[in-house]
């Protein structure tokens, strides 16, 4: 069933996309072009063969050196075959994907969260703010060139009563180590 399934995908899409195998039981499809993935994702939808009705999952993977920086990948299911399909894409940079939140409503905070995350501009999107983040938020967390202490730090000042925002120095040679579990007295 699996093997006749990815026959007739191969035949069915076009020239620009490549079906390889995950593992034992998935199979990748991956988009040359990203500028036909809402194509892609429509007809893997519609389509009578497919059916790919629910998307599981979206993720974004950073390759910093490499010439399309962002990886997507969009985990899909279709539910009347029982089979998982994962649509992978390459992105450039400062490059602006279709959003497929029309296609599936799912996608909305998975988008968002990719865009908080990685910065990846969804086009067309109904609500694309940042989902995880502050607003006044600066940088994407998950890229690698992002720096792992961050820029500031909040705490709360018991003297002030307040919340307090500061930003981050960080000396390595004079840093102390205070071992101790700050909520047992």
């Amino acid at each position: 069933m699996l093997i006749s399934f990815v026959k007739s995908l191969r035949s069915l899409l076009p020239a620009f996309v490549s079906i390889e195998k995950c593992n034992s039981y998935d199979f990748c499809l991956r988009i040359n072009d990203s500028s036909k993935i809402q194509e892609v994702i429509l007809f893997l939808r519609d389509h009578e063969n497919c059916l790919f009705k629910m998307v599981i999952d979206m993720l974004s993977i950073d390759y910093p050196v490499a010439e399309n920086r962002f990886q997507i990948i969009y985990n899909l299911l279709s539910i009347k075959y029982n089979i998982r399909l994962q649509v992978v894409g390459d992105v450039p940079e400062l490059y602006s994907l279709k959003s497929i939140v029309k296609l599936h409503n799912s996608a909305n905070w998975l988008e968002r969260e990719i865009f908080d995350m990685h910065g990846i501009f969804f086009s067309d999107h109904p609500d694309l703010r940042r989902i995880l983040t502050d607003y006044g938020f600066e940088g994407f967390p998950l890229r690698k060139d992002f720096p792992l202490s961050g820029y500031v730090e909040t705490r709360y000042d018991d003297s002030q009563k307040r919340v307090v925002t500061e930003f981050i120095e960080l000396t390595q040679e004079y840093r102390n180590f205070d071992f101790r579990n700050p909520w047992i007295n």
